[in-house]
């Protein structure tokens, strides 16, 4: 046999198990799109944005995975031994969504604004973003628009050129409901998104 075999788009088989509700499921999935519960420590954010496409139109069966450090800087793994960045055992660090739960095609996730954590990077949260005809998930960082002073010495920010920086920074705004952080993650065309190797 010669030749490769043909590639075959992703999903949408994922939703069943992973976002459920963007589908009208009556059960729920096991991980949804809130990271904080009553005792959570740390200032209350909503991190909102769209997946859009090359034409800028939004992609509505998107999933975008967020896994971040507490308030204090440390993340709810085994992994992180850092015992100077206390744990917040109401803080669960992950959270997954489609972008089909919401009728504006956007992710939506409650949390908490990130402390440092260490090394020189500034406040930040990863996202994976998985979607239809993506063969492999793709790996992004979302920084915050108020924190220029610790974006500037982030040590991963930097390696960025400064011209595509601003497809990781996400602006503040002062909602009804509280702080809110906005920025799109664009797939394709002249504002591409910053994608990392891991």
């Amino acid at each position: 046999m010669a030749g490769q075999t043909p590639s075959q788009t992703v999903g949408p088989f994922f939703a069943y198990g992973l976002t459920p509700e963007v589908y009208h499921y009556a059960y729920r999935s096991a991980v949804g799109d809130r990271l904080v519960q009553s005792g959570t420590e740390g200032q209350r954010i909503r991190i909102e944005g769209r997946v859009l496409d090359g034409n800028d139109e939004p992609i509505p069966d998107a999933m975008v995975e967020l896994w971040q450090a507490n308030a204090h800087g440390r993340y709810n793994h085994p992994a992180d031994h850092r015992a100077d960045n206390l744990l917040d055992p109401d803080f669960r660090g992950f959270a997954r969504t489609g972008t089909g739960v919401d009728p504006e095609c956007r992710f939506l996730f409650d949390t908490v604004k990130p402390g440092a954590v260490g090394d020189g990077q500034a406040p930040h949260l990863n996202l994976i973003v998985l979607m239809r005809g993506l063969l492999a998930h793709l790996y992004t960082r979302i920084y915050f628009g108020d924190e220029a002073e610790a974006n500037a010495a982030d040590p991963v920010l930097a390696r960025v050129p400064p011209d595509r920086r601003h497809t990781l920074i996400a602006q503040r705004d002062e909602a009804p409901g509280g702080v809110v952080y906005r920025l799109d993650i664009h797939m394709q065309g002249p504002d591409e998104t910053v994608f990392f190797d891991v």
